[in-house]
């Protein structure tokens, strides 16, 4: 009897605890399925976030990545502008033959030489530069037979001018033509006083190629001797015009000389006086 009691209440036990066990886990698996849902749910709303969507144009919508921002170029900055050489030098006297530092430049054809010649010669600051050449050389009495007054100066004026003119069409033009000389200066625009100095010198003795190597500079040293010694036919006639001729040449190969040096320091005071004005 006793055990037969014992069964049933045991029977009982189980059956009243199946329905609460079974409810535990039908809830503990509605609430499975509610977080797995939202899990996919976010893992949808992430990945549409991050795909990129189209453009109208058909193009991404995705914001480009950010480049990093250049320093603009400053065209006035020293470092740009050392050896800059313009086309005259004070806005007056021309500077056609002078190359900007570091410029790289192919040979001058013989037509273009031919005009650089001809815009050094006929320049409107040329007849203003041979006015002054022929007063100095009036006040010296150079030529004791052309006299004073207008008359001795005109005289003066013209030689000098036909000087220049012979001078520069034989260095710059046809001497350069025969020897394939570049009869350009080119600037160093860098360096102490001295070695520009120098180097501004020696161009009268050592110029470049037409393929841009260093030669002897026949262009000058005969282009000027020539020119000294054509003068000879339209000077008067002296007891030794040779030693006139050697004052021609030298003359002109020595304001060469000059010029050179002021293309050659020309750019350091435009920057320095005039602000690079001129």
């Amino acid at each position: 009897m006793a055990i037969v009691l014992a069964a049933t209440w045991g029977g009982m036990s189980v059956q009243a605890q199946e329905p609460t066990n079974t409810r535990e886990q039908s809830q503990a698996g509605a609430e499975w399925d509610n977080v797995s849902d939202n899990i996919s749910d976010d893992v949808s709303l992430l990945a549409q976030a991050q795909k990129p969507s189209a453009a109208p144009d058909g193009q991404s919508s995705v914001p480009d990545a950010p480049t990093p921002a250049s320093k603009p170029v400053d065209s006035n900055s020293p470092s740009d502008q050392y050896g800059k050489q313009p086309k005259r030098i004070l806005g007056i006297v021309p500077n056609y033959r002078a190359v900007s530092a570091n410029e790289k430049l192919p040979p001058l054809t013989f037509k273009s030489a031919l005009w650089l010649a001809t815009q050094d010669t006929f320049d409107y600051s040329d007849f203003i530069f041979v006015a002054a050449l022929a007063g100095v050389d009036m006040a010296g009495k150079s030529q004791p037979t052309f006299g004073q007054g207008a008359e001795g100066y005109g005289k003066y004026y013209w030689h000098v001018f036909v000087d220049g003119g012979i001078e520069n069409y034989m260095t710059e033009a046809i001497v350069p033509a025969v020897t394939r000389e570049d009869p350009r200066y080119y600037t160093m625009g860098k360096g102490g006083f001295v070695k520009r100095t120098s180097y501004a010198v020696s161009r009268l003795f050592i110029t470049r190629t037409n393929t841009g190597k260093s030669t002897v500079n026949l262009s000058e040293i005969v282009g000027a001797g020539a020119a000294a010694g054509i003068g000879n036919v339209y000077y008067p006639a002296e007891y030794n015009p040779w030693v006139k001729t050697y004052q021609r040449w030298g003359t002109q190969v020595g304001l060469d000389g000059v010029f050179n040096i002021l293309k050659e320091f020309w750019p350091d005071i435009n920057h320095a006086v005039f602000h690079g004005k001129y």
